[in-house]
């Protein structure tokens, strides 16, 4: 099979076009032909080197896909050949074909394009691991989410206002704040623009927000934690700006603030199968209404992998980018 490929780790210039032997399934598996594969800063991380894949997935980047189920293993339960699938992988996903376990895949509603389905898997259910099963956001609070126009952004934008919760978000321009306030954010802070906790504690009366779903990693520690309400919960799902910080614990223990740590690629099948149970369970209804939409901001072939990184790599994007796999 054809998959977008690199020898070590680099700019995204060292990714290429190559062949790669078809994976094999397992009996628990789904064999898909991939349609299209969603674009992530984690494929990013990994192409330079700093994100491995965990123990026993493709080495081929690729975090969620869609496309049509070919083969089924034999203690599959609920798929067979030509469904429409979509699914979070641990790897994979750039390439012709991919291999799942089926317990880590979702049916495309009808609604729903083979683009569209491609980028929903791993930022939808980020975003409601994390906000949802973690931090037990409930109506009425106020989340702050840092990169609101990233594919996670948006979809925490998406699920929060679904369920009645204030939503303020970081961008980089005004422009992108614009695009966030018109996707439902309810304010939108530029981070370019001056320091954002206290423009948080502005918005909230200077109660400050109940939540902070945070990708930035150390720069933003302290930040987060000035902006956080009294037994506020900071979750942490990525390390751009650095991993080491020094943090003041007295703030931590005085204000009774909950600090979560949490990835989702390197969790068991069996615990992705829970979280897409959950997530189906809350927000099925609206998946096949098709009102959960992710929008899309370019579909790349996948010959040109290198400018869907570049286009991440520059946050220049509003939501997804995917490849197409052809």
């Amino acid at each position: 099979m054809k998959a977008v490929l690199f020898d070590q780790p680099g700019p995204a210039d060292v990714l290429r076009l190559g062949d790669f032997a078809d994976p094999v399934p397992g009996p628990a598996d789904l064999l898909i032909s991939v349609k299209f594969a969603g674009v992530n800063r984690a494929d990013l991380m990994q192409r330079q080197g700093f994100y491995p894949p965990p123990p026993g997935a493709s080495p081929i980047l690729g975090l969620e896909c869609a496309g049509v189920v070919v083969e089924v293993g034999g203690e599959v339960r609920g798929w067979r050949e030509g469904d429409r699938v979509m699914a979070l992988l641990p790897g994979g996903g750039y390439a012709q074909k991919a291999v799942v376990d089926y317990r880590s895949a979702m049916p495309v509603p009808s609604t729903l394009s083979d683009h569209e389905a491609a980028a929903i898997p791993e930022v939808y259910l980020t975003a409601f691991l994390n906000l949802f099963l973690l931090a037990g956001v409930k109506p009425g609070e106020t989340v702050l989410v840092h990169g609101g126009g990233s594919g996670v952004g948006t979809a925490s934008i998406q699920l929060l206002n679904f369920i009645g919760a204030r939503t303020i978000v970081t961008a980089g321009s005004d422009a992108k704040c614009e695009q966030c306030l018109k996707f439902g954010a309810t304010v939108a802070i530029n981070y370019n623009a001056g320091p954002f906790a206290p423009r948080v504690r502005a918005a909230t009366n200077d109660r400050g927000v109940d939540v902070i779903l945070d990708s930035i990693g150390a720069a933003y520690l302290m930040p987060n934690i000035e902006a956080l309400a009294h037994g506020g919960r900071l979750l942490i799902i990525g390390l751009m700006k650095g991993a080491k910080a020094e943090i003041d614990l007295s703030q931590v223990l005085r204000r009774h603030i909950k600090i979560f740590g949490s990835t989702l690629r390197s969790r068991s099948s069996a615990e992705k199968g829970e979280i897409i149970s959950a997530f189906l369970e809350q927000f099925g209804q609206k998946l096949h209404a098709g009102e959960i939409r992710p929008p899309i901001y370019k579909v790349v072939p996948m010959t040109e992998a290198a400018s869907a990184h570049r286009m991440m790599q520059a946050s220049e994007h509003f939501g997804k980018i995917v490849l197409a796999i052809s």
